[in-house]
């Protein structure tokens, strides 16, 4: 299976629907939020600091994740980084490795929407262990900083680029 993560814009108008169609776990909602959310986020007020990235599995879209830029960064944080936000894997595809590839690829994409950018950085609720461990694995590190997010503790996660 060939895997690749390319914009939202580039997507053809079916796999646009089929990443509408994406769907996560109930229990995980409250962390990544819905594909309504996210694609109302990129597609309903446009900002030149948001974009909508869809990883395709033999060019079927089976993950989306949006990353953000100013103006639409959040106030955790630094502005010389990009920031994660909405990683979804469809519930049907999870436990496959979609998670870890769009991980994987993130940084080349990053750097190629924004080649200015210093780093990566996420915000991931400390209960949430599943993602904790998806991150971490990936190599992501963890800042040490907490504060109070929508659900519990969150974690500020970061990715350095290579000088």
């Amino acid at each position: 299976m060939q895997t690749r993560l390319v914009a939202y814009e580039a997507l053809n108008a079916m796999q646009q629907q089929q990443v509408g169609a994406i769907e996560v776990h109930p229990e995980q909602l409250p962390f990544s939020g819905d594909m309504y959310c996210a694609l109302n986020t990129l597609l309903v007020n446009p900002s030149p600091g948001v974009k909508g990235f869809a990883l395709l599995a033999d060019d079927i879209p089976v993950a989306f994740l949006l990353l953000k830029r100013p103006p639409a960064l959040p106030h955790w944080a630094n502005e010389h980084s990009a920031t994660l936000h909405a990683l979804q894997v469809d519930r049907y595809q999870q436990g496959r490795g979609f998670g870890k590839e769009c991980l994987r690829a993130l940084p080349a994409m990053a750097l190629e929407a924004w080649p200015q950018i210093k780093g990566l950085e996420l915000s991931v609720d400390t209960h949430n262990l599943a993602a904790m461990g998806l991150y971490l694995g990936a190599g992501w590190v963890d800042s040490g900083e907490a504060y109070k997010g929508r659900v519990g503790y969150e974690r500020r996660l970061c990715w350095r680029f290579n000088p």
